[in-house]
Parts: structure tokens; C-alpha cells; sequence
């Protein structure tokens, strides 16, 4: 192969590589994160249980709308009494487990520090 032909080459081959790569598709944490939301979005009105990897760490209480990639929360019960009772904007990403109530599925239990 001829010294100019090499360079043709090469040149159609990045022109093929740039066009390849004009295509992008979602990355899997995209996909993943936008899964979560509609999920949440799914369960406005209804009762979750949530587990953060960071304080307070456990939320349970109703969804009441999803803002972005945050879920906001009617919190009725947390790990500390204090926080218990307000609206709390959860974003995704801090999510570890989460279960929300479905008919038909097992109820959150209610937690009582009264027993």
C-alpha cells in the first residue's frame, strides 16, 4: 500500500470513528436513576420505607411528590422523634433500600417505642 493511501485510510477510519461515536446512549446509571424516579412517581400517595446510608438513615412515611430525581416524604417515623412529623426532600442517589406499599403486598409495620 502506497504512503498516501495509508494516510486515506487512516483519515476514513477516524471520520468512521467520529460518526460512531456521534450516537450516545443513555449510560446505565441514567437508565437506572430514571427508573428510581419513575417509581416514586408511580407511588405518590402511598406509604414507603426508606433507608439512607447517612443520618437519620430510616424514613417511613407518604410520598407525596417526586421533584426531579428527589422524592419528598410526609416523614411519620424516623430514627429520632425530633425529626418525625415534617416534609423531607430525599434525593435518589442517597437511597440504599426503599419499599413502597402496593395493594395486595405486605403493609409497612408501624414502629412503637411504647412496648
Amino acid at each position: 500500500m502506497k504512503e498516501y493511501e495509508k494516510k486515506e485510510k487512516v483519515i476514513d477510519e477516524r471520520v468512521m470513528d467520529e460518526r460512531v461515536t456521534e450516537v450516545q446512549f443513555p449510560s446505565s446509571n441514567v437508565i437506572h436513576d430514571e427508573a428510581l424516579v419513575q417509581e416514586f412517581e408511580r407511588g405518590i400517595g402511598s406509604q414507603v420505607f426508606i433507608l439512607t446510608p447517612s443520618f437519620p438513615f430510616v424514613f417511613i412515611g407518604e410520598i407525596t411528590a417526586v421533584a426531579g430525581d428527589n422524592v419528598v416524604v410526609d416523614v411519620q417515623t424516623t430514627t429520632i422523634g425530633e425529626l418525625e412529623n415534617r416534609i423531607w426532600s430525599i434525593h435518589i442517589d442517597r437511597i440504599e433500600v426503599f419499599y413502597i406499599e402496593q395493594e395486595g403486598l405486605p403493609q409497612i409495620p408501624e414502629l412503637r417505642d411504647d412496648m
